[in-house]
Parts: C-alpha cells; structure tokens; sequence
C-alpha cells in the first residue's frame, strides 16, 4: 500500500534544499534535490506505526518523523506499509529512505543500519488468557511451564531476548504480526504473546476480555529498550540534520501533543541515552 502526502514546498525552501547539495551528500539528499519525495516504510503496528483507513501513516512513530522532517521544511513524502521483517531489507535495498515501523535500537541492527537519536523509551509485557492460568509473566516462566509456546514478531527484539533467557526455537513461534499472533493465540497454539507494553495494551483491548497484559516490571531491566529512526549508513549526512532537528521537537509541546492520542506521555521520553550508548548497550 502506498500513500502520497503532498503539500508545496515555498519557494525559498525549495531554494534552501538544493543549495545544501554537494559531492558529499548521501542518495538521500540527492533524491531530495531532484525533487524527489522522501520515501517511508512502516509495518501495520498499532500505536506504533500503521495506516489509517484513507492509507495515511499514523501512529506516535510516524507522528514524531512526519514532525521531524515538518520542523526541516521536508513535507513531500511517500509512506509504504511492508511486513514486519520487509523494513531493514527494504532501507538497505533502498526501496525506502527512513523505516519508521517502531524499531528498537539494538546492537544487532546496529551493523545493518544507521538510527538517529532516540525518539522515546519503551518497555515489554506478555499478552495472556485472561486470569492467566499458566503464570507465566516473564522468559523464565515459559522454560518452567512444560509444552508452552511463546509467539513473538520475527526479527523482533523479543527474539533476541527470549534466546538470550535460555528459550528454544521449539518454545518460540515466529510469525509476520500482531493479526497472526492473535489467531495463533486464539487458537490455542501459543500459551502467551512477546510484545512491546503498547502492542499488547491494544491487543487486549481487541480481544473483548480473552486476553490480558502482564506487569512489564515482570520482564529483566535489561530488556527495557529505546526507540529509533531507521536510516541507511550512506545517509549519514541526512541523518545529521534530523537529528539536530530532532533534539528541539521531542519532548515540544508540539509533540507531546501530537502523539498524546497513542499514549505516549512525558514518561516515555528517551532521557540522556544517545544512539550511541543503545548500540553499545542493547
């Protein structure tokens, strides 16, 4: 699905962009210059990144990048929603110019992709039948429950961390996103859901009182994680500039406003932790 968001650039904007171009700037800034949009991908996360009914990128992801590149005098931009697992390949295949989609910065994506600083802070919880009749509230939980099955996003940070608690690829199901993971949970095939605290508020919300959210407190510190934008290594440049762009609109009014609908509040705001600090530490 694609979605073309067009609003005119004034004349001295326009002006501005083509007069930053140089032999140093990255494919980016070169498709800027020819008058190109900015091409977004994005998978159908709730809260996070997903489109509306009209196929407009909503969600606080989208909302804090659409501020961003606003705040930059960048407003022509192409959105397209991808698979989960589609966002990294796509960025590095260059079908996209910045994923939007949610992405934890973690060391492991580190050597694939370039983030920009962080955009706010997030922990996880696990999606259960209500009432919770296995107990499970954590990794360790699943590895003491005989025959359970914990469902997770392929290349998803619960990946990684369900194998670093010790958990088996026979006690992990991986699958594309949050419509198969409910069908695999009401299904019976999966006996809890790895998320993020947002994903499996929503779910639960969806599911009429089926399923309910565990306390993320339940889950290790260390997998408490920061949020960031996607860019390709070559776009360092680029990528420079929203993020000075960047450390003025997150935590603005203007923000908090815009992305309040979602949830996010001033207590998901990433602190003093730099991109460089994540990559090193998650």
């Amino acid at each position: 699905m694609t979605c073309t968001l067009f609003k005119a650039l004034g004349t001295a904007v326009a002006a501005t962009v083509l007069s930053t171009v140089s032999v140093f700037a990255g494919p980016l800034e070169d498709r800027i210059a020819a008058g190109e949009p900015i091409r977004i991908g994005f998978s159908n996360i709730p809260i996070w990144g997903f489109p509306d009914e009209d196929g407009n990128a909503k969600g606080f992801v989208n909302e804090i990048a659409l501020g961003i590149l606003a705040e930059m005098g960048h407003t022509e931009v192409e959105t397209t929603v991808t698979e989960w697992g589609g966002l990294i390949p796509g960025l590095k295949a260059n079908r996209y110019d910045m994923i939007t989609g949610g992405l934890y910065i973690l060391n492991s994506r580190c050597q694939n992709i370039a983030f920009s600083e962080p955009i706010g802070s997030m922990g996880d919880a696990f999606l259960v039948p209500a009432g919770n009749p296995k107990n499970i509230n954590n990794y360790k939980d699943v590895l003491s429950n005989d025959g359970s099955v914990l469902i997770m996003y392929s290349g998803a940070n619960t990946v990684e961390a369900s194998r670093k608690e010790g958990l088996s690829d026979g006690q992990m199901m991986q699958v594309p996103g949050p419509t198969e993971t409910l069908a695999a949970m009401n299904a019976g095939r999966a006996d809890a859901a790895a998320l993020t605290y947002f994903e499996a508020l929503y779910l639960a919300d969806q599911s009429e009182g089926k399923f309910e959210v565990t306390d993320p407190s339940a889950l290790p510190e260390w997998t408490k994680n920061w949020v960031g934008i996607g860019f390709r290594d070559e776009d360092a440049e680029f990528m420079a500039k929203f993020n000075a762009a960047l450390a003025s609109y997150v935590g603005s009014d203007a923000m908090l406003n815009a992305v309040a609908e979602y949830g996010y509040t001033p207590s998901h705001l990433p602190g003093d932790k730099t991109a460089e600090w994540v990559c090193g530490n998650r």
